[in-house]
């Protein structure tokens, strides 16, 4: 379905997909800082062969930009020039294999571990604390709790930005510490997971384990999850809290009392307040350790001033 608007709008020059095209789609509400400009157009695929046609369709001039759950995702204020994709129904579906859990890309991690746990396989309940998608996860070997995507991973499938499909393994993913080397035109479909077997009872306890884990630890309040990365040898929460940067505040924005590696939106805040006090974050330490921190949480879009002060 393709919903009208302005002749002049990008949108009228895209090809004509079966899955849903929006012009000036809202992005704030879609990402979990709830904040953030909107997309010029949103795509949501059909399917991969869907996902595959349009971009072997689209103007090559147009630029493409992925949007998971957004958890992990800051959306300027400016929004986001181009097509905005994201992956849901025809995405999200999970299945067992025997130890493999094959997964779409658009499948919540907490849902591929429970999924997992029902038919007995261990070794995936570490993505219950990972609150995202298994595409972003893909993308940047997503981890928490001892275990991490590349320790799991049998093969990914992505769709490049010519509309090639690619199969891979996990050696050609080049994955590091929260990274990947995949190219950065792939759109991530779909993954197989390994599990073992295991016992249900247990598995499902570890997952609760997690739960409350992140409960005791992690701000459940609108934040885009761990802000920046440990840098080897350090925990980032330490050298932000070493710093005095906790409950640090700019306009509606603010350093998590709880877990100063997270930033919260209060209510009001502009995604400028939220990036303008994580690089003030990283000046404060830098400033006080030498240790440059480096953002975890992905930011897209334009690029807005803000003109608030930093509170703290």
């Amino acid at each position: 379905m393709v919903l009208a608007t302005s002749p002049s709008h990008l949108i009228d020059q895209l090809p004509k997909p079966r899955g849903r095209l929006t012009a000036d789609a809202p992005l704030g509400p879609q990402t979990w800082f709830r904040t953030g400009g909107p997309a010029e157009v949103l795509f949501r695929p059909a399917d991969t062969e869907d996902l595959a046609a349009f971009l072997q369709a689209l103007p090559e001039e147009v630029p493409v930009t992925v949007l998971g759950v957004g958890s992990n995702l800051l959306v300027r204020d400016g929004g986001v020039k181009g097509v905005v994709i994201r992956l849901q129904r025809g995405f999200t579906g999970i299945r067992v294999d025997g130890q493999d859990v094959i997964a779409g890309a658009g499948a919540l991690d907490l849902n591929v571990a429970l999924t997992a746990r029902d038919h007995s396989l261990a070794g995936l309940e570490f993505l219950s604390g990972i609150p995202g998608t298994i595409g972003g996860a893909l993308r940047m070997n997503a981890g928490a709790y001892n275990g991490e995507l590349s320790h799991v991973l049998m093969a990914a499938e992505a769709v490049d930005r010519a509309g090639a499909v690619h199969n891979v393994g996990p050696a050609e993913m080049g994955f590091s510490y929260r990274h990947s080397d995949a190219p950065m035109d792939w759109i991530f479909t779909s993954a197989t997971l390994r599990g073992m077997p295991g016992d249900q009872l247990a598995i499902a306890r570890r997952i609760a384990e997690i739960d409350a884990a992140r409960t005791d630890s992690q701000p459940r309040s609108r934040t885009g999850g761990s802000t920046f990365m440990n840098p080897p040898g350090h925990k980032a929460w330490e050298l932000i809290d070493q710093a005095g940067c906790r409950g640090l505040r700019l306009g509606g924005a603010q350093v998590s009392e709880k877990h100063c590696n997270f930033l919260i939106n209060l209510g009001e805040a502009s995604a400028a307040d939220i990036e303008a006090l994580g690089e003030e974050v990283r000046r404060r330490v830098y400033e006080k350790s030498g240790v440059l921190l480096q953002w975890e949480i992905r930011r897209i879009g334009e690029p807005a001033s803000s003109g608030h002060g930093v509170e703290g």
